[in-house]
This record gives C-alpha cells, structure tokens and sequence, in this order.
C-alpha cells in the first residue's frame, strides 16, 4: 500500500501541522549547519565561547521546537515537540546566565541535551510513522544525538579541539538531517 500525501493528509493532523511548519525545520538544520561550520572555522575557541555560541544554538532550536509545537493548530499529541522546545530553551538561558559554571560542565550538559533530545525525536518519530513516509530521517537524527550525548560521556577528557569536532560534525549531521526532513514535509504541504 503506497501513501498518497493529497488522499491521506486529511486523516493526519500532526503530518498537516508539521508539514505546514516545514521551514521551522528547515530553520533548524541550517542553524545547525551554520553551528557546525563556524565550530570548524574557529578551532582554537576558548571554553566561555564556546558556552555562548552552543548556549545560542540550543535557545534558537528550542524556540523553533516550541513556535511548532504551538502553532501546530489541532495536530494530534505535539508533546514531544513541546518538550524539545522547552529543554533547548532552558540549555540556552543557563548557558547564558552561568557561562563559567557551564564552561566547566559544557560536556556533560551538551551530552544530557543531546541524549534527551534524541530520545524525545525518536519518540516523535514514532508517533508519525504511520502517517508520513520517511520517519526514519527523524529517527536517524535521534540515534545521531543519542549517540552523540553517550560519547561526550564516555570521554569527557577529550582535548578541546576533539570536542570542538565532535560538536562542529554532530551540528552539521543533525543540521543536514533536518534540511531533508523539511523538504520531505514540505511535500506534503497542501
């Protein structure tokens, strides 16, 4: 049995919602390919930087998680992009109002973000998967950053430089991830 977006997005109200909101996604993964390439293009980034710059990164995707979720008119259950939301938005705000004590515990919070996020974006995958065809780039994105989180915790003592990295490469990974995702929501769009 194939999909038909036109026949069957009526009966869908989270596909309707997300794919009306298509560029917040799109938003998304250019902010975090544009994260990724300025963490590449400035390896010797000291610490407090760093805090500001991701602390930047995590407000912007959570307000664009949050702006979905609330405007996703009479979707079905948006929670999972609530809570997205509303975990990016609070990374974002502490990274700015405690950038020293976030600079020394940067790892373990980006990794409990990631972790977090990941589950929450397979969860939501989930959720679609039998209203929109290409659930699994969600998915992806998810495993992405659940293993992502995992490594940052298995070695928090890696050099800067290996984390800027890791994080520049995660960012530029998730960031295309979510340009695709958008272009297949946005398919659907009626």
């Amino acid at each position: 049995m194939t999909f038909n977006p036109t026949l069957d997005r009526a009966n869908k109200p989270l596909l309707r919602a997300l794919a009306a909101n298509w560029w917040l996604i799109l938003l998304r993964g250019i902010a975090g390919v544009i994260f990724g390439l300025l963490a590449f293009m400035w390896p010797g980034i000291t610490a407090l930087s760093l805090t500001f710059l991701w602390g930047g990164y995590a407000l912007i995707d959570g307000v664009a998680s949050l702006w979905a979720a609330i405007t996703g008119g009479g979707a079905g259950s948006r929670g999972w992009l609530l809570l997205v939301g509303l975990l990016g938005i609070a990374a974002g705000i502490f990274a700015f109002v405690w950038p020293v004590g976030t600079a020394g515990v940067l790892l373990l919070f980006i990794a409990a973000w990631a972790i977090a996020t990941g589950i929450l974006q397979i969860w939501g995958a989930i959720r679609l998967r039998k209203e929109i065809e290409g659930e699994w780039l969600l998915i992806v994105s998810g495993v992405i950053s659940i293993l992502f989180g995992l490594v940052l915790v298995m070695q928090p003592l890696a050099g800067a430089l290996a984390v800027v990295w890791m994080i520049a490469i995660f960012a530029i990974i998730f960031g295309i991830d979510h340009i695709l995702l958008a272009f297949k929501l946005r398919s659907y769009k009626a």
